[in-house]
């Protein structure tokens, strides 16, 4: 899949403007605006391709993986947004803190045992070990992004524009 994904931590005013949006365009132009005008690294993690990755391997594999809750990390929680060329899911400070909380006990052969199943499943990704670095790099990088969330109480968003 060649869909690039990107997670952004909410300010309360930002959470509030999400939930003031009435349709798919008008999120769509929420989102573009914080795009391009309202962030710094530590609100933002671009996900890139491994987001699919991701959230096969802390789901059931599947990109309709629904295990609690992990499977909010990238695509669940309520989607503001869903269309064949862009999602949009949001995620409550709540929801943050249980998915950082998650993530206590996950390590890299973890990661790599749930990695290594997605062969022969229909993943239409790389698969191999330079692609499993990349992956374990963005893990690394969400379970911080996640932690920080939680600890300033803000919701997130995972875009995907596909």
């Amino acid at each position: 899949m060649t869909s690039l994904g990107v997670h952004f931590a909410l300010t309360s005013e930002l959470e509030d403007g999400l939930h003031e949006t009435n349709d798919d365009a008008e999120v769509r132009a929420f989102v573009e605006d914080i795009e391009e005008t309202r962030w710094n690294e530590l609100d933002i993690l671009e996900s890139d391709k491994a987001w699919d990755a991701l959230h096969r391997c802390l789901t059931d594999g599947t990109l309709d993986g629904d295990d609690h809750p992990l499977c909010m990390a990238v695509l669940g929680g309520e989607h503001f947004h869903e269309g064949e060329e862009y999602t949009v899911s949001y995620v409550s400070p709540e929801q943050v803190r249980e998915v950082s909380a998650a993530f206590a006990g996950w390590d890299e052969p973890r990661l790599r045992e749930r990695y290594e199943a997605l062969a022969g499943t229909d993943y239409a990704g790389p698969h191999g070990p330079e692609d499993f670095d990349y992956v374990w790099g963005t893990f690394v990088d969400l379970v911080s992004f996640f932690s920080r969330a939680a600890s300033a109480g803000r919701a997130v968003i995972f875009t995907v524009d596909q």
